[in-house]
């Protein structure tokens, strides 16, 4: 049987802070930023993540990319839940808005970038896999949205050095127009 997660109460909002089950709500977690790269949270505890599913919900403003365009060999997946975004996926544009779903099976380049007239929200969800490799390739249109390398590299390292480092922050939620 499962025991509850303890929960603990920080400047930026509440975390678990073990393996543990928990409810919380996307007001009160707390959430993190990287600078052009909107704010967001991971559902686990920082001193547990699980080995198995990354997830969380990013929130970017019009022209923010959530990282750097790249393929996984795992699948991930993206739910609009409010406001608009363009999935840069395999060279190729696509608008989303609220509700629609980005199924990206494993290999498949992508990046999203918020669009539309304020605060897009996306629930994000991917499978993990120890020493799993990840490619960043060059993209022209993910590099208009300053999403993408210069140089093809499987470093995320490499991919991510020039970017704002991350930060606590308190949650967006609800989101409010810009």
């Amino acid at each position: 049987m499962s025991e509850e997660a303890r929960i603990e109460d920080g400047e930026h909002g509440r975390v678990p802070a073990d393996a543990g089950w928990w409810i919380l709500n996307l007001a009160e977690i707390a959430w993190e930023a990287a600078e052009g790269n909107g704010i967001f949270c991971t559902f686990e505890a920082p001193s547990a993540p699980s080995p198995d599913l990354g997830l969380g919900v990013h929130v970017l403003h019009p022209g923010e990319p959530n990282g750097m365009y790249h393929a996984e060999d795992t699948q991930e997946g993206f739910l609009v839940l409010e406001g608009e975004c363009v999935a840069i996926v395999e060279g190729q544009e696509r608008h989303m808005r609220q509700w629609d779903y980005f199924h990206c099976p494993p290999g498949t380049a992508h990046i999203t970038v918020g669009a539309g007239d304020g605060p897009c929200a996306i629930l994000m969800a991917g499978v993990r896999r120890r020493g799993r490799p990840i490619h960043y390739p060059v993209d022209e249109l993910a590099a208009r949205a300053g999403a993408s390398v210069a140089t093809p590299t499987d470093s995320p390292r490499e991919a991510y050095a020039d970017l704002a480092p991350i930060t606590p922050a308190r949650s967006p939620w609800p989101l409010e127009p810009m």
